[in-house]
């Protein structure tokens, strides 16, 4: 019964959190799943529609290597629509200037047939698709010139060439397909991947070559009207580089055109160089250049027909929807809306990570609930039922021969049952109880009392064992209670960090960008992770010149200036490669510096002391130092205050409350070991940015604090961890001061004057009289003191932690630049 309850609270607790998610997540995916479809249909119609036009393309007048290097590439990418693009690409064939459907068809035969060979052995990957194209074309091709008997080495050339350029075509496809096929997972493309984009469209433009409408040729009017899409999108270098490209590949196509290579170069530099303005002026920037170029190479006509090529293209770009524009835009590197898309995936990979540990979070709550439910529901019904089963088996063992049964149990219950209760309480009192001690009224009313009082002293053994691990298990189930707990809070904690990570924060990042260029400095990007007061992070990529060290001599000044608080250097990489860029963290300074000290020793100079100490920055703008003594001295008692402190220092780094991480502590202890050990534990949490002090004295002696010539003591009230199952913790909480010197110490140091003199007394009148200010001499100084009290004698493990506390000065002043204003940070997501 306890066991299906565990699982009906459990599986409650859990169903109830994940249903909602399961039900936006299903409304979501069905949404998603119909755009997605959609968007398909369309991209795969651009696909067969560029496989026709590259199955008509041709350069040099007689090669064709664009349409079986398009069919490979599908191949692997969208096999489901692979029909439809041979059969577009064998109509593109049919009209082309130079006919070779005869070769397409044979050179797509030959591929399949080499790619199901490959699939039979298990061999085929897409990494192969280069080379079979290589290889169907160059055999078909050398089988063709073989059998009309037209092989010279011109033949055996241009052949080489042709498969050569299918070979390096199908590279690029491979490259540049993806975009259109929907299997690219994010926006960001490498330029060469741009690059291998526009040599795909180049190519498919050559696929309109001779095509006329009136006197406007549709390859020129296509080209530059890509050249006006690149040059809106990416400025003068894209704009260039388009007119470079696709100039280049349609001179090839058409040898009358060799001039459009240096006119469409010049026209998308000029379009490029005006994107600042709007479309029009883009597009004045690309009839400038065209005319330029038309007046000076061409006739009158030819500069008619330019003209109305350009205004064709540049009224289809003015009619092109701005959303196509957006989405082109996302595709190239360094342009706004990249940068936002990239911003708004990650934002939403926030989200969604948020809400999934927000999900977890409650998982967790909702466990540990459930097992503090079944640790504290009917403990009282509980506690009578076992009663019950104690008395049952006495009576069953004793009471069932016996015959005055009826008589003692069924007309004289309550008094039979109140004896056996009172009897049962005196063996709890006194384990050892012999028949002597048994009172003549229980005599007299039972004929078989020797019988029942060793039946009862057996049972009750069996009870008591029986108490012993039911009792374990209930102080597991609340160790797991309390770290589930735990656990919750720290991911709920994660969850907010994590929002508030996402936080726009643009603003402020263009205002230090603004203040630092003014100052001159060159800034390649600033990424503020975070602004709260205490916690700033910002992440800068600039120039690196060596020798000048402008971020700690002015960029960390002026953000310090601009935030309101100390801002400093906290970590700085230089990038590889040679790029000459280094990536610098900025982050709060500390206010305050913590400088340590220890000094010990073993019982009777042993190597090992029971003694363990820790001075270790959290990571949390907070500083730890602790002192943990472990029961008795030596090895074993090292062992458990080593890992005390351990497990203790674990549990507050990963963000759980102090309280929780003491309890915890105190459970794992008395769970770990069978034997009654137990450490004591004395922690100092100093923050960092306010010197606020948080003592967690757990059975510790006390600690002082000597600030000037003023010495106080810090002491707290609780027992050792690894004692009792529940203990209460006492935090201590004091704002220390620069220049307090905060010493902890273990009770071989602290109980060194005997039982006869007020220790705190006589400890504070020794710190008193230590003039040093340095820790670590401090500690060596009372160390010694307490030797020359014992004439040299070690009588106890001693150990003493000596912190001094100062306020830091900032390295480099802060200072004012005309027109720089502080900042406004933004709200924190509660």
């Amino acid at each position: 019964m306890q066991r299906k309850s565990v699982g009906a609270v459990i599986g409650g607790g859990v169903s109830g959190v994940w249903q909602k998610a399961k039900t936006g997540a299903h409304s979501a995916a069905v949404e998603n799943r119909f755009v997605q479809a959609f968007v398909a249909k369309k991209w795969t119609l651009l696909l067969i529609i560029m496989a026709f036009l590259l199955g008509r393309a041709l350069i040099l007048e007689q090669l064709s290597p664009f349409a079986l290097a398009f069919f490979a590439v599908i191949y692997f990418t969208r096999k489901d629509i692979l029909h439809w693009v041979g059969i577009a690409a064998f109509a593109g064939s049919l009209l082309s200037l130079h006919m070779h459907t005869g070769y397409l068809i044979t050179e797509i035969i030959v591929f399949l047939l080499m790619q199901k060979a490959l699939e039979k052995f298990e061999r085929s990957d897409l990494s192969l698709a280069p080379i079979l194209v290589f290889s169907s074309t160059f055999l078909v091709q050398l089988f063709a010139q073989l059998v009309v008997s037209n092989l010279s080495w011109y033949t055996v050339m241009m052949i080489s060439v042709e498969a050569v350029l299918s070979l390096v075509l199908t590279l690029i496809f491979i490259q540049a397909i993806p975009v259109f096929t929907l299997t690219r997972k994010n926006y960001q493309l490498k330029h060469e991947e741009i690059i291998c984009l526009i040599i795909l469209l180049a190519s498919v433009m050559t696929g309109t070559v001779s095509w006329f409408v009136g006197p406007v040729t549709l390859e020129h009017v296509l080209s530059r009207y890509l050249i006006l899409l690149f040059a809106l999108v990416g400025g003068a270098p894209f704009g260039a580089s388009v007119g470079v490209i696709t100039g280049l590949i349609l001179s090839l196509a058409n040898s009358n055109a060799i001039y459009q290579m240096s006119l469409l170069a010049f026209s998308g530099m000029l379009a490029g160089l005006l994107k600042e303005g709007n479309r029009l002026a883009v597009a004045f920037g690309m009839l400038l250049g065209s005319s330029i170029l038309s007046f000076y190479m061409g006739t009158g006509a030819d500069v008619i027909n330019s003209t109305w090529e350009s205004l064709t293209a540049v009224a289809l770009f003015l009619l092109t929807p701005r959303s196509f524009i957006m989405t082109l835009a996302k595709y190239v590197p360094g342009t706004q809306e990249n940068l936002k898309s990239q911003q708004d995936y990650a934002k939403r990979v926030r989200d969604v990570t948020a809400g999934r540990v927000e999900q977890f979070s409650e998982v967790f709550r909702q466990l540990a609930r459930s097992f503090k439910q079944l640790t504290t529901d009917d403990a009282v019904s509980r506690k009578e039922e076992e009663v019950g089963h104690f008395m049952n088996a006495v009576s069953q063992k004793t009471c069932e021969s016996c015959w005055k049964k009826s008589q003692c149990w069924d007309q004289k219950f309550y008094q039979t049952y109140t004896f056996m209760t009172d009897m049962m309480t005196s063996i709890e009192m006194k384990e050892d109880m012999t028949k002597k001690n048994i009172p003549q009224e229980w005599k007299k009313v039972c004929v078989r009392t020797d019988q029942v009082l060793d039946m009862m002293k057996q049972q009750y053994g069996l009870y008591k064992n029986d108490m012993h691990w039911k009792k374990q298990i209930m102080d597991s189930r609340q160790l797991v209670a309390d770290q589930l707990s735990g656990v919750s809070q720290v991911m709920e904690d994660l969850a907010k960090e994590i929002k508030r990570e996402g936080q726009a924060l643009f603003l402020q990042e263009e205002q230090i960008r603004n203040a630092l260029e003014e100052l001159g400095l060159s800034i390649h990007s600033i990424d503020i992770i975070s602004l709260d007061e205490g916690n700033v992070q910002i992440e800068i990529i600039h120039p690196y010149t060596k020798g000048f060290d402008e971020c700690r001599k002015i960029i960390a000044p002026l953000l310090s200036e601009i935030l309101g608080e100390n801002v400093a250097v906290k970590r700085e990489d230089m990038h590889e490669r040679g790029e000459g860029y280094s990536t610098v963290v900025f982050g709060s300074a500390k206010e305050y510096d913590i400088e340590t000290g220890v000094a010990g020793a073993a019982k009777g100079g042993d190597l090992f002391s029971g003694d363990s100490f820790s001075t270790v920055e959290l990571g949390n703008g907070k500083y730890a130092v602790a002192l943990s003594d472990g029961m008795g001295n030596g090895e074993r008692a090292r062992a458990e205050s080593q890992a005390a402190l351990s497990i203790l220092q674990q549990l507050l780094q990963s963000g759980m409350d102090e309280k929780l991480a003491i309890k915890s502590l105190n459970s794992v202890l008395m769970l770990r070991s069978s034997d009654e050990m137990y450490a004591t534990v004395d922690m100092a949490l100093i923050d960092m940015y306010s010197a606020n002090t948080t003592f967690m004295k757990i059975g510790s002696t006390p600690s002082f604090i000597k600030r000037g010539s003023e010495v106080i003591a810090i002491s707290a009230n609780n027992l050792p961890v690894g004692i009792l199952n529940e203990i209460e913790v006492d935090l201590v909480s004091i704002a220390l001061q620069s220049g307090d010197i905060l010493v902890m110490m273990t009770d071989g140091i602290y109980d060194a004057p005997g039982h006869a003199v007020n220790k705190e007394m006589w400890m504070k009148r020794l710190i008193q009289e230590i003039d040093t200010t340095l820790p670590q001499d401090f500690a060596d100084c009372l160390l010694e003191r307490i030797f020359r009290h014992h004439h040299g004698e070690i009588q106890d493990d001693m150990t003493v932690v000596v912190a001094r506390v100062e306020r830091q000065q900032p390295e480099w002043a802060t200072f004012r630049w005309p027109g720089i204003t502080r900042m406004e940070r933004p709200k924190t997501v509660s």
